[in-house]
């Protein structure tokens, strides 16, 4: 029997029990999204098998899913190796050490933006920034007077600008996967709507901090972490060369496999220079990760990452969803949905505009910002390629809903932990989490004059339909 299209109430139906499974196992058992995706392939698969797939065709689907994320999986992977090499060889540290540095009491809310947003840069990670670095600086501004959802909001604006524009962040690999592009052509292509966002969320700050200026400012906890790093670390200027290094290949379009390797090798270099490592330590460190001691929770919290096995908890997580996300792409049931919602977009700020929303919706629904990427990543990516439009158009789209406005739903998995870890509710913090709901907007306005629009030219075309 040959197979048969799906119908919309089908294809609506399985997102609705993974909508339902994931809603459930996150919101009210607090359980990791794995398992939850890993039903609702499931339920595709059934599905699949419901319009007449045979099981080994259901298996290629999902092999054909997972094969569209094993360049963002080995970047995942060797992203891991970067980070526990740039800890220990002290790149890491050095670039916080100075981070820390530019804390003023005049400008304090700006500090808090920019710090956090050095931090984030250099670990990749807005969750570590905001439970270490974050927890400081909401110490600090209690003593100066300052409301604490005011510096939520600025800590939390800094840290998602650093997650959204560093390579080591595997949302901002995750994105170009699923859109069907690289990591350094969506970072440049960000570039834009992001410094326009950015700058609007620091005048913001600038302005309002203006009210705190002459107020004492207690940088104890600060001088504390800073004192640690240095004592833990040779602190050196020298050792930014390995970040700048990757974003000179970065503008030199080198691919981005080979660009990060060669900041894993210049890491490994400083590491026996700068801070007497061994080459033992440098392949312990990149397997399993640095584990900091240097006795100050805050740094050691923060510095005790990296290694090929942590990055296992988003490379599985990839592969269940594009295992999900190929059966639906695959039985047409991804199909069937979009077309029925680009029914209501005629024109490409109208497509943007619809994949933003999607995202939003999906942080809602399903509140996980992983998942809020990858399945409007691939409801939409085919829709991007018969308009002629360059998967990056795709990808930042992505980045600029499912990353930023994950942070302001108080059910999902950010917004839990934000409020855990900063003492703000999500609805208290969030009208100041300015860089967040700034980025999306700043994304649909400029998509009109085209800033935000890419086409393919004719040998990127053929290139994307090979």
């Amino acid at each position: 029997m040959k197979a048969r299209a799906p119908y919309l109430m089908e294809a609506i139906m399985t997102f609705a029990v993974l909508i339902f499974v994931m809603g459930i196992g996150i919101a009210v058992f607090g359980a990791d999204p794995h398992i939850p995706m890993l039903i609702g392939t499931s339920i595709a698969a059934v599905m699949a098998l419901r319009l007449g797939h045979k099981w080994a065709e259901v298996e290629q689907f999902m092999f054909d899913g997972i094969h569209q994320a094993l360049q963002a999986i080995i970047i995942l992977a060797i992203i891991g190796v970067l980070i526990g090499v740039w800890i220990l060889s002290g790149v890491v540290p050095t670039m916080i050490y100075y981070g820390l540095g530019i804390l003023s009491p005049k400008i304090f809310l700006v500090a808090a933006v920019l710090i956090s947003s050095v931090t984030s840069l250099a670990t990749g990670t807005s969750w570590g920034t905001a439970g270490t670095i974050g927890i400081a600086l909401m110490g600090i501004s209690q003593g100066m007077g300052i409301p604490a959802p005011i510096a939520a909001g600025a800590i939390i604006s800094g840290a998602y600008f650093g997650d959204k524009m560093s390579p080591l962040s595997d949302t901002t690999n995750l994105a170009p996967a699923m859109a069907g592009t690289d990591v350094f052509t969506h970072i440049k292509f960000m570039l834009k709507p992001t410094a326009i966002a950015y700058g609007i969320a620091l005048a913001v700050f600038g302005f309002v901090g203006f009210r705190f200026s002459g107020t004492e400012m207690d940088v104890t906890t600060i001088e504390t972490m800073r004192t640690g790093l240095a004592n833990a670390f040779t602190i050196s200027p020298i050792l930014l060369l390995p970040p700048v290094a990757v974003i000179v290949l970065i503008s030199k379009k080198m691919p981005a496999i080979p660009g990060i390797f060669i900041g894993i090798v210049l890491g490994a270099v400083l590491g026996p220079i700068f801070q007497s490592a061994s080459f033992g330590d440098i392949l312990s460190v990149s397997y399993g990760g640095y584990v900091s001691a240097t006795g100050v929770e805050s740094i050691d919290s923060l510095l005790s990452s990296g290694g090929l096995m942590n990055m296992m908890y988003s490379i599985s997580l990839t592969i269940i969803a594009m295992m999900f996300g190929g059966i639906m792409e695959k039985t047409g049931q991804l199909d069937v949905i979009v077309e029925r919602l680009l029914r209501l977009v005629k024109s490409t700020p109208g497509l943007i505009s619809m994949t933003i929303m999607t995202c939003i919706g999906s942080n809602m629904t399903m509140p996980e910002q992983y998942i809020s990427i990858v399945v409007p990543g691939r409801m939409y990516a085919k829709a991007y390629k018969d308009r002629n439009l360059h998967p990056k158009t795709l990808s930042n789209a992505l980045e600029s809903s499912g990353t930023l406005t994950s942070a302001l739903i108080p059910w999902n998995t950010c917004g839990v932990f934000l409020m855990g870890v900063l003492g703000v509710p999500t609805m208290q913090y969030a009208p100041w989490a300015i860089f967040n709901y700034m980025m999306p907007i700043v994304v649909i306005l400029l998509s009109f004059v085209g800033v935000t629009v890419a086409k393919l030219n004719p040998e990127e075309k053929l290139e994307n339909i090979a």
